[in-house]
C-alpha cells in the first residue's frame, strides 16, 4: 500500500498556489482520491490532508460517542468545524487559502510531511522546530531508531 512519505518544501506562486510534491500526488492517484479532505491539526500548527476516508475515520470514531459528550463536541468542532474539501488543480496545485494560512502562519513557503495515511502543510520553521522537538522526545525516552 502506499504511504505519504518524507518531506519537502515548495513555494508559493504569486496566485498564492503551491506544488503539491509528485510522490505525494502519485499517493493520491493510488489511492483514487480527487477531492481532498483539509483540517486543522488538533496539537500542532499544521493543516492535517487525505482523502476522504479521513473524514470517515473520524466520522466512525465520533458516531461511537455519545453526542451529547464534551469529548463528541470538541471532536465534531475541529473535524467538521475545521475542515474543508478542496481539489488539486490540472497542474496538481493546491490554493493556500486564508483557511491554510491562519491556522499555520504559511506565507511565502510550505513544507509537505507524510504521516503514512495523509501528509500535513507546515511552515517551514515550524516543521523543523517540531521535528527537533520528537526527536528530543524520543532521544529523553530511550526510543532509538533500530
Amino acid at each position: 500500500m502506499s504511504r505519504f512519505l518524507s518531506n519537502a518544501t515548495n513555494k508559493i506562486d504569486a496566485k498564492g498556489r503551491v506544488s503539491v510534491p509528485a510522490p505525494f500526488r502519485s499517493v493520491l492517484a493510488s489511492m483514487d482520491v480527487e477531492e481532498l479532505y483539509c483540517f486543522q491539526d488538533f496539537h500542532f500548527p499544521a493543516i492535517n490532508i487525505g482523502g476522504p476516508e479521513l473524514l470517515a475515520r473520524f466520522e466512525r470514531r465520533l458516531a461511537e460517542l455519545d453526542p451529547f459528550t464534551q469529548e463528541a463536541n470538541d471532536l465534531s468542532l475541529l473535524i467538521h468545524g475545521g475542515g474543508v474539501f478542496v481539489r488539486l488543480d490540472k497542474e496538481g496545485r493546491l490554493a493556500l487559502t486564508d483557511f491554510f494560512r491562519v491556522h499555520t502562519g504559511i506565507e511565502d513557503e510550505v513544507t509537505f510531511a507524510g504521516r503514512a495515511e495523509f501528509f500535513q502543510l507546515w511552515r517551514p520553521d515550524a516543521f523543523l522546530a517540531a521535528q527537533a522537538a520528537a526527536r528530543a522526545g524520543l532521544k529523553l525516552s530511550g526510543t532509538s531508531s533500530r
